[in-house]
């Protein structure tokens, strides 16, 4: 079946993603499940992707992890899902089976979440992946407990947003870095402790004034933020970065407080295609999405497109504007 998708057509700017048909091939395997788009969610990775090119082929391929639609068709072995059901997930985007910038997408059964009456739908195209590097990164590596101090770095973006909540209701006590009064106010509505500014702050005086020593700090921005960050944790303390380790600093800080290092790269179970992860991923995403619709997790939208201007979409997110998550609507 030929359905419409925004294709990277070439490696670059926002201007090589062209709207055209691709192919989906229906009916796929007996525990597949045809879903019909309706949102889907930008996430930095596309960036790179686009800029960069897939993990699994170097052709023209669909960009999109997250997305959000109605399921179309299910396959024989299939029996917990049935045509119009709303259904989430996270899959693709990496080159390979085909991303969600599209009209339809073809995913495992076991992937689909159900989406509840009271989650709309651009919600639960944002909340997959953010909702898995969130959990990943806090719960599984961490192991955040009540009372510890946390840093999450780039409170207002799409992920630390996210984060702040997650670390709130584990009962950690939250500071988050920010570049702005906006910004900030809005980390501390969601939970935050404290919001640092790092225009106007010293990141690690600030942090380790607040807290006597971080427990966790969660990176997300990079390397100079992380390397800051070693000078703000208590001994033993544990920072998980989903941007690859940072070197020491020059005092051998990390080497001398004794940190922990954790790695999160939420996209290896999907790239290596590691089925029992996968599965653990899609049960992350059956949890938020639980959360959301009892009224303890929010997702913030910043901007929502309609799918032929995913260009502009990707614009917006690279400008560093966007505060929350970067949707688009499919009709």
């Amino acid at each position: 079946m030929k359905v419409k998708a925004a294709v990277v057509t070439g490696l670059g700017g926002p201007e090589v993603l062209h709207f055209r048909d691709i192919d989906l091939q229906w009916p796929a395997g007996p525990q597949d499940v045809l879903v019909e788009l309706r949102a889907a969610a930008l996430n930095p990775a596309d960036t790179f992707f686009r800029q960069l090119g897939g993990y699994l082929e170097t052709g023209p391929f669909v960009l999109g992890h997250d997305g959000m639609g109605i399921v179309k068709a299910v396959g024989d072995s299939v029996t917990n899902l049935t045509p119009g059901d709303r259904v989430c997930f996270c899959n693709g985007g990496i080159g390979g089976t085909p991303g969600t910038y599209a009209e339809a997408a073809i995913v495992p059964a076991w992937q689909l979440a159900k989406v509840p009456d009271g989650v709309d739908d651009l919600t639960a195209a944002a909340l997959p992946l953010v909702a898995i590097t969130g959990w990943e990164a806090l719960y599984d590596r961490a192991h955040l407990d009540a009372g510890e101090h946390v840093l999450i770095h780039a409170g207002a973006g799409g992920t630390g947003h996210v984060a702040i909540q997650l670390a709130r209701l584990r009962g950690a006590k939250v500071a988050t870095t920010v570049s702005g009064p906006e910004k900030a106010a809005l980390a501390q509505d969601l939970g935050a402790d404290l919001a640092i500014n790092y225009h106007e702050t010293d990141l690690a005086l600030a942090a380790r004034d607040w807290s006597g020593g971080l427990d966790v700090a969660l990176d997300n921005v990079g390397e100079e933020a992380m390397r800051t960050t070693y000078a703000a944790m208590a001994p033993f303390g544990r920072v998980v970065t989903l941007m690859g380790v940072a070197p020491d600093d020059a005092d051998m800080t990390a080497y001398n407080m004794n940190l922990s290092i954790l790695n999160v790269m939420m996209l290896t179970p999907m790239w290596l295609g590691l089925t029992s992860h996968l599965r653990a991923q899609a049960d992350i995403v059956r949890k938020a999405l639980a959360l959301v619709d009892e009224g303890n997790l929010r997702i913030l939208h910043a901007q929502t497109f309609p799918l032929d201007k995913v260009a502009d979409a990707h614009a917006f997110l690279e400008s560093g504007q966007a505060i929350g998550k970067v949707t688009l609507e499919i009709r």
